[in-house]
């Protein structure tokens, strides 16, 4: 006979057993999936794979995978072999309509096929442009901001792990390129590119190919962009597509000498903050270009952006370069390019919530087109979060996860038809009803769920 487990909590003696209900700690998840089936993404995404369909009957359907990935993400997966603990949970099949989580060695598989860029563009490509043209447009137009990010990968032996420059020094990296519509919180594209890559190279590329994919109803307010991609090549195809932009210059001698030699220093209302203006024409440009200077005097602020130079003691100083006219003062173009600090949140979330920098393949673009699912997971989260109205509240994967994809529940059967039943505290029953109510609705501003998070 087995020995009874027990735990002592200081209070009382607890049996431990076991059950055969088919329970889920996953189970508050449906709530998006019944955002995702009727929008037509899962269809999208079927006919975009370029694996062949499963010829036995006890194989799974590529379709599957993709969308057991999905979920494994929603619920915190950070590897594969995460994504595959799921075939213990007998809810997620149901709630996802795919046949069953599939093993590691399966979801490797299924990632190897994308063997080349042409693939994944085919198949990736058109679901940027779907998640694209379902956000809302804004009369303004939006902020297109361009970043790259180091993907840090200590055992260096994967395709495409290279030593680059990182913040923790020389170190083995991915270098992924992102464009972010900023407003929206979604990203527009995504390229991986080895380690050893400049921030800039090729920026020119990216950009035609987001731009291409770009609805004709959405404008582009301005474009920004830190100080690696400021290249003449770059900003003068940005001048060539007639857009404006705000891009952080390089603090090189020339430059540096004028700030040293005095400028013309005007207050902005801001304390410990003067700016100035002149037109400049860098080594390498094509022609002279708008220079806006910051001035910030550090001890008036205790976190100054901008850069040290050993000529001024006891001043930070930021430089950026912009097309946009005279009727944006030089504070105005200074204070829209730090919205920019958005962008920093979106790969902040896909670091923590998507696990870019903890998926990887052994070949190149395998690791690519799992980062590019990734990425597209987190914009679905984003029309997901569009739907309920809470894309102004900047909520992030791992808030949701906490509030609804985590909470657990049974699948039971009633009349030969199944249920699932949530273990919902009765005081936050109606909020889930309204959340349900909302997602069912097919029109976009009715039956408004207030607060995101459950009472």
């Amino acid at each position: 006979m087995d020995k009874p487990m027990l735990l002592e909590n200081g209070c009382e003696s607890i049996a431990i057993g076991f059950t055969d209900k088919k329970l889920s700690p996953h189970a508050g998840s449906a709530v998006f999936w019944k955002f995702l089936h009727p929008s037509g993404f899962v269809g999208k995404l079927r006919e975009l794979l370029p694996h062949r369909l499963a010829e036995s009957n006890n194989a799974i359907d590529p379709i599957d995978k993709a969308l057991a990935f999905i979920q494994g993400l929603l619920c915190g997966a950070e590897k594969l072999t995460h994504v595959a603990y799921l075939r213990r949970d007998p809810v997620v099949p149901a709630i996802t309509g795919i046949k069953r989580v599939s093993s590691q060695s399966t979801l490797s598989r299924f990632f190897a096929v994308f063997d080349s860029a042409g693939k994944n563009q085919r198949c990736f490509g058109p679901l940027w442009d779907w998640c694209i043209k379902r956000i809302k447009p804004r009369k303004e137009g939006f902020s297109l901001d361009f970043d790259s990010t180091r993907l840090l990968h200590e055992d260096g032996h994967q395709e495409g792990v290279k030593t680059g420059y990182t913040r923790a020094g020389l170190k083995p990296c991915l270098h992924p390129l992102l464009a972010v519509l900023e407003e929206a919180k979604l990203v527009a594209g995504f390229w991986l590119r080895p380690g050893n890559t400049s921030c800039a190279n090729n920026i020119e590329g990216f950009t035609l190919e987001v731009l291409g994919r770009l609805p004709k109803w959405l404008k582009v307010r301005v474009v920004r962009a830190d100080s690696g991609f400021c290249e003449n090549g770059w900003l003068s195809l940005l001048e060539g597509q007639g857009l404006s932009y705000i891009v952080v210059a390089r603090l090189m001698s020339p430059l540096r000498k004028l700030i040293v030699k005095g400028m013309d220093w005007q207050p902005t209302g801001v304390r410990g903050v003067t700016v100035a203006e002149i037109l400049h024409h860098e080594k390498g440009w094509s022609w002279p270009r708008r220079l806006i200077v910051v001035r910030h005097e550090m001890k008036e602020k205790k976190r100054a952006g901008g850069k040290k130079l050993i000529e001024v003691p006891g001043y930070l100083f930021q430089a950026l370069v912009t097309n946009l006219n005279k009727a944006h003062s030089p504070l105005a173009v200074w204070r829209d390019y730090n919205k920019r600090a958005g962008c920093e949140c979106v790969i902040k979330e896909l670091d923590e919530d998507f696990a870019l920098p903890k998926l990887i393949l052994s070949k190149f673009w395998a690791t690519e087109a799992a980062l590019s699912l990734a990425v597209i997971s987190y914009n679905l989260v984003v029309l997901f979060q569009q739907k309920m109205g809470w894309q102004h509240e900047r909520i992030t994967t791992k808030s949701l996860r906490y509030w609804m994809f985590v909470t657990a529940g049974a699948l039971v059967s009633h009349a030969r038809k199944r249920g699932l039943e949530l273990a919902v505290p009765p005081g936050q029953r109606d909020w889930w009803r309204r959340v349900w109510e909302k997602i069912a609705c097919p029109y976009p501003n009715c039956n408004a769920v207030g607060h995101a998070a459950p009472p």
